[in-house]
């Protein structure tokens, strides 16, 4: 299973969904989806776009955790 720490990332560098909008150009609706976790699919772009927003790598916004 794949988790998303977007929330967590967020919180710690307070930053509010709006600025994540302005940040990234993201649709404030793939961000909302994507912060509580509810995205079945997420494009390479919007990856890079919230990894580049938050200065993290891609393992710290993604996490596999074994069944």
């Amino acid at each position: 299973m794949i988790k998303n720490n977007l929330s967590k990332l967020m919180g710690e560098k307070r930053i509010r969904i709006a600025e994540m909008q302005r940040l990234t150009g993201l649709n404030v609706n793939t961000i909302i989806r994507f912060y509580y976790d509810k995205n079945k699919n997420v494009s390479i772009d919007t990856i890079n776009r919230l990894c580049k927003a938050l200065d993290c790598n891609t393992q710290d916004l993604l996490e596999y955790i074994s069944d």
